[in-house]
């Protein structure tokens, strides 16, 4: 027996027990001999009986059907009422649990961001995250090697490829990269890279190699009599300079013409990407050819079989690089969060919003989960469920039944015979 059911039915014992003894108490008033006393004994015990088998029907006709004429349509009230019940507490999760002002509210009380930078700057924490996370995944990897799996993700790969317009994304992605001249920052940090890259004695003797071997493969005779070394080194440090120089000028002037010529080409390449039947054409040969060449199907696959098997060697070790850098990240994101207050504002107001347009979608499908397993339960096997758990708190409305009609008795047996009572009273104070 579980420690549930233990309770229950020691509950029930107490209450059967209280019932029993006004019962007796009831009955030995009347072979005791008739007094004011005795009669005060068998109200008291008359009304205890009525409120104990009063709340006993009441507490029963929860749970079980009791077979009393009149009475008994409204009895077994659990089972009679399963669907009912079931959606009334979907509702009541719905909207007093999981509507958009209490989701607003528990976020508010405890803000997400902070007990998740406190959380992962526990170091156990985030080696707990990191070790989850590699369990996670290598149970995906495992999963993908199944043949069923493999052939579902090809296929899904070739729809989704067979859906793309290659030369149209294109396009887009370039319109978005050069919206407002956003590739203009890109090209300064280009220009900004080769520069520096020029200004390596690495690049510069790279160049003058270069220019070595052109002047043999080139100009054998003239490299035999002239002085190559000389002429590579000064000539990489001229080329470099030159170089260097255009790339300083393009850098400082917004407007150079080779910025021009830049933006000029990519709008052209944009405008054929979107309207040109020649690009069209090549787009989707290329789309056909990654879609449904078996050369190009084998290669990948081969690339992701490699690398599935580094992952799942790596995972499967417990000094895995990879939850080494899972740990270091969550350090760092706690670190991060935790030192930045307004950014952690800023992420709960973002919470709270995504709590709100997402609040009705989340909490009716959650009504409906509800409702729709109370509704597949067994309902005998639910009040039983339920009387489980919730019956000895119930029996103690029994008890609690019982010991009021009692007190209610003697109250109103009281009033009833107050001047008796007085007079006894008197009698017994003045004798």
């Amino acid at each position: 027996m579980t420690d549930q059911a233990h309770a229950l039915q020691k509950a029930k014992r107490q209450a059967g027990a209280l019932l029993v003894l006004m019962a007796a108490l009831f009955a030995a008033s009347y072979a005791l001999p008739r007094s004011l006393g005795v009669d005060c004994l068998r109200a008291m015990a008359e009304a205890a009986i009525v409120g104990g088998l009063a709340d006993w029907f009441a507490v029963s006709a929860l749970f079980r059907r009791i077979p009393l004429p009149l009475l008994q349509r409204h009895t077994d009230i659990v089972v009679r009422n399963k669907e009912r019940i079931g959606g009334n507490l979907a509702r009541f999760v719905r909207d007093k649990f999981l509507d958009p002002p209490s989701l607003v509210a528990l976020i508010r009380r405890n803000p997400p961001t902070a007990l998740l930078a406190q959380w992962l700057n526990t170091p156990a924490n985030a080696e707990l995250l990191g070790r989850q996370l590699a369990r996670l995944a290598l149970a995906g990897l495992e999963m993908v090697e199944d043949a069923q799996v493999q052939r579902f993700m090809r296929a899904a790969a070739r729809t989704l490829i067979g859906q793309i317009d290659l030369t149209r994304s294109m396009a887009a992605a370039l319109q978005a990269l050069t919206h407002e001249g956003r590739h203009q920052a890109l090209l300064d940090d280009l220009l900004a890279r080769l520069a520096q890259l020029l200004r390596s004695e690495d690049t510069r003797a790279f160049i003058a190699a270069s220019l070595v071997q052109w002047l043999k493969r080139e100009h054998p005779l003239k490299e035999k009599v002239l002085p190559s070394e000389w002429l590579s080194d000064k000539g990489a440090s001229a080329i470099a300079h030159a170089v260097e120089s255009l790339l300083a000028e393009i850098a400082r002037n917004p407007e150079h013409q080779l910025r021009d010529a830049l933006d000029e080409a990519l709008q052209r390449l944009i405008t054929r990407l979107q309207s040109d039947p020649e690009w069209g054409r090549r787009g989707e040969e290329i789309r056909r050819y990654l879609q449904t060449d078996p050369t190009v199907g084998a290669y990948v696959e081969s690339l992701w079989a490699g690398l599935r098997t580094r992952l799942q060697r790596d995972l499967a070790d417990e000094h895995s690089a990879l939850v080494r850098r899972i740990v270091g990240m969550g350090q760092w994101l706690g670190r991060a969060l935790a030192g930045d207050a307004l950014l952690r504002e800023r992420l709960d107001a973002q919470l709270e919003l995504w709590a709100v347009q997402w609040a009705p979608e989340v909490s009716e499908f959650f009504a409906q989960h509800i409702e729709g397993t109370v509704q597949r339960w067994d309902a005998r096997e639910m009040a039983q469920l339920l009387e489980l758990h919730l019956g000895p708190d119930l029996q103690h409305i029994r008890i609690n039944g019982t010991l009021v009609g009692g007190l209610i008795g003697l109250l109103l047996f009281a009033l009833s015979h107050a001047g008796a009572l007085y007079a006894a009273a008197r009698v017994a104070f003045v004798g």
